[in-house]
């Protein structure tokens, strides 16, 4: 089982849109596949049109006294599982405060789902925080996704940053480029400058488009309600360059 978070320091960045569709094509893929939506905002699991509530809430979650097992809901599609949000979440920090060990309290709750699936994405809030770094610890990969501007691009270097200052050598950080309007020249120049300084940027870019935008009406992945079109291709293409980066470390 491979441990997927899609994190950034920086909110409104596609990074729920982007958990919810590679989720969608990894399953597509025959991946059993599983979104942990940790993000009290409950995006995630309101594009999977469930109701954002786990039983005994984020303390009794962490306390051990559920097994996640217990509170995975299906969805609609094969092969894809969430773990729902619920609005305790916004106090995970502080309960993740009150443990021993408290940046690995994620790992230890994924552990026994080892055998069920090939690949979880945690969808993350937008912050540096405990819960962040729990999710640091948890993850084998970091997918951070980057919108081209310069601000952004600052976020990616702070995050490189954190991750070399806290020694998480197990952690495979995997940027890439997302909300791209190819009609502005100068989106189009920051995107060169990124990959020029950090050549580790996947080579898929994902467009700013207005179907993506649509899955908050139509509350599913792209590709359960587009056949076909610029996003869905470009999705599809991002998940296969993931996985080609994953294998490449294993």
């Amino acid at each position: 089982m491979k441990i997927l978070a899609l994190y950034s320091i920086k909110g409104g960045v596609g990074k729920t849109s982007s958990a919810v569709n590679l989720a969608f094509y990894a399953a597509r893929n025959g991946y059993r596949t599983l979104v942990w939506d940790l993000d009290p905002q409950a995006a995630s699991t309101y594009y999977f049109r469930i109701k954002p509530k786990i039983k005994g809430g984020s303390k009794e979650l962490i306390a051990g006294k559920h097994e996640l097992s217990g509170l995975i809901k299906g969805t609609d599609f094969e092969n894809l599982d969430l773990l729902p949000a619920d609005f305790s979440f916004r106090n995970l920090d502080l309960i993740l405060d009150d443990k021993k060990k408290p940046t690995r309290q994620l790992r230890k709750l994924l552990k026994p789902l080892a055998e069920e699936y090939d690949f979880v994405f945690l969808d993350c809030p937008p912050n540096i925080s405990l819960l962040s770094e729990a999710v640091f610890e948890a993850a084998d990969v970091l997918l951070s996704p980057i919108i081209p501007t310069t601000l952004s691009l600052r976020t990616l270097e702070q995050l490189k940053g954190f991750i070399a200052d806290n020694n998480l050598k197990n952690l495979t950080l995997i940027p890439f480029i997302c909300m791209l309007d190819r009609r502005k020249k100068m989106q189009r120049d920051i995107v060169e400058n990124m990959k020029n300084i950090h050549p580790e940027i996947l080579a898929t870019a994902i467009p700013y488009a207005s179907d993506i935008e649509r899955m908050g009406v139509e509350r599913m992945p792209l590709g359960g309600f587009v056949k076909k079109s610029a996003s869905t291709i470009a999705y599809n293409e991002l998940w296969q360059e993931i996985l080609a980066r994953i294998k490449a470390k294993t």
